[in-house]
């Protein structure tokens, strides 16, 4: 519809106004009373009734919101008002992140990138596809079997993904450049040669530690003192 176009409800409207209400003549009866009290003389013939004349209906609608405008206009200074300029971003942490990769990892249909032949087999699957050599030692055991490997990202950060089970949990270790990443300052626990930043988001325990200039994550929903044994294994 263009802007000049009539608005099909309004020329109802108007039609309805100027054609359809009811318009009656007076009857012989009351024509005879009123001549009998006012005068023959004073009495002529009814003047036709007039069609109302049509009010414009950009006038007349404006006429009807008018008293809504205001209340309009207010209600939306007091949203503007009410709602802040803009809205600070949530707080992202390592441990965040590390437990979104772990979800994706755990949620994915497809089998590992690399499935396990053994950690001689998993670690030369990354070389070329990170910029980085992962250092992980460990192998896997009867009590953390290795399951495979993919590529990860964290951040913005290309990492080398191990997967590792402990009975039916499945446990990810991301390794990953740490440069340029917001390290977390909690309490820090020994464990063996590691300074460990331990963790929990959404459920999950999360490990977090250093060695050079990688930076590891270690995720599972198993309890904190299996990932505890687990960590000093993959940098002893």
């Amino acid at each position: 519809m263009t802007k000049d176009a009539p608005d099909p409800i309004e020329t109802a409207l108007d039609d309805a106004l100027a054609h359809r209400l009811p318009r009656h003549r007076p009857t012989p009866d009351f024509t005879r009373r009123l001549r009998a009290r006012l005068g023959e003389a004073h009495v002529t013939a009814p003047a036709p009734v007039a069609a109302p004349t049509p009010v414009a209906p950009s006038n007349r609608w404006r006429s009807v919101l008018a008293p809504f405008g205001s209340a309009l206009a207010a209600a939306a200074i007091v949203v503007l008002v009410a709602r802040p300029a803009s809205m600070p971003a949530p707080e992202w942490s390592l441990a965040d992140e590390a437990v979104s990769d772990h979800l994706r990892v755990v949620a994915s249909p497809r089998p590992p990138e690399i499935e396990s032949g053994g950690i001689h087999q998993v670690k030369p699957w990354f070389t070329g596809r990170v910029d980085f050599a992962p250092r992980v030692a460990f192998a896997g055991d009867d009590e953390f079997p290795l399951v495979g490997g993919s590529l990860g990202y964290v951040r913005d950060h290309k990492a080398a993904v191990f997967q590792f089970r402990h009975r039916l949990h499945a446990i990810t270790l991301l390794v990953f450049p740490s440069a340029g990443l917001p390290w977390p300052t909690g309490d820090v626990t020994a464990l063996g040669r590691l300074s460990v930043v331990e963790a929990a988001s959404r459920g999950f325990s999360v490990l977090l530690w250093r060695d050079g200039e990688l930076g590891y994550a270690l995720v599972s929903d198993v309890n904190r003192a299996d990932l505890e044994a687990l960590a000093p294994k993959i940098n002893p």
